[in-house]
């Protein structure tokens, strides 16, 4: 008897020990659902905000800005998706972030290829120069680059837009896709050599193949990035008829300055497909991010 009390006061007093462990956890982790939901309602209240304000009348989001459409206005988004400007437009950004990602997919996996397998004399140095690259945006050589692409009659061209967005995408792209090159066992270098096979037919037949997940990852990142890109086709694409969705919502919001849900309706079509498009490949982002962590 006198040995289960002793248990029983030993096991209520080693659960009392944890109590304050334990509360710390619970703590924590509500701390940590508050943050998450904050970080949710930061991104999720503006979406929501654009997507009903399309379906409201101007006077409706003077009057009450948080309110729900009363009546519900499908005019605004019916005549956006009947204009043929903003289809055009739709067409421009798809044209340019296909061609961005069709430049950066070779020269970046060809780069990441040679850095991440083949040891050189100042290779580090050369990723060092590609890692610096991230410092430097677009903004900040934008006058250079205007007057480049002036010189060699790409203004009002897509080409004078994607082979920029192309060159910029390079750091990004190698510092991702070094990681997961190097992670391939250098045993399958060893068998393609010893077959007669060369660096260049390596990095066709072995490399590219194994190389899908993080190959997919630079591509969603690139077209939507080229999607998102504003300041380059404002300052290169000239002509109107080559202007991008994110240029399209910036004449609207000087168009219509008085008529908000035009404004949000404009801005909510042209977010969709990059949004729509970022959440089907999150899996394959993530995976390709992390595919290469481990080393073998």
């Amino acid at each position: 008897m006198a040995d289960i009390t002793v248990t029983n006061v030993t096991n209520l007093s080693e659960s009392t020990g944890n109590d304050p462990a334990r509360r710390q956890r619970t703590l924590k982790r509500i701390a940590l659902y508050v943050f998450a939901l904050s970080v949710m309602g930061v991104i999720v209240v503006p979406l929501l905000f654009s997507v009903l304000g399309g379906f409201r009348s101007s006077r409706q989001l003077v009057e009450n800005p948080v309110g729900l459409p009363d009546p519900w206005i499908f005019e605004n988004y019916s005549s956006l998706l009947r204009s043929g400007t903003f289809w055009r437009q739709v067409w421009n950004s798809t044209f340019i972030a296909l061609l961005t990602v069709g430049f950066t997919i070779p020269t970046a996996s060809l780069a990441a290829f040679v850095i991440a397998r083949y040891p050189f004399k100042g290779r580090e140095i050369v990723y060092g120069l590609f890692t610096l690259g991230l410092l430097f945006p677009v903004a900040v050589a934008i006058l250079p680059l205007f007057i480049t692409l002036r010189q060699i009659n790409l203004l009002s061209n897509p080409l004078g837009v994607a082979l920029p967005q192309a060159a910029f995408g390079l750091p990004i792209a190698i510092i991702i896709m070094r990681p997961f090159l190097r992670a391939i066992p250098g045993s399958l270098q060893d068998a393609a050599r010893i077959d007669g096979c060369g660096p260049l037919r390596f990095y066709w037949y072995v490399i590219l193949p194994l190389s899908k997940p993080v190959l997919s990852t630079v591509a969603i990142l690139g077209l939507v990035g080229s999607w998102n890109g504003f300041l380059l086709p404002l300052l290169v694409l000239i002509d109107p008829a080559q202007h991008t969705l994110p240029i399209g919502v910036n004449n609207t919001s000087s168009q219509y300055a008085t008529d908000y849900s035009i404004v949000l309706a404009y801005t909510t079509l042209s977010m969709i497909p990059a949004l729509v498009f970022y959440a089907l490949a999150e899996r394959q982002i993530v995976s390709g991010l992390t595919d290469g962590a481990v080393k073998e």
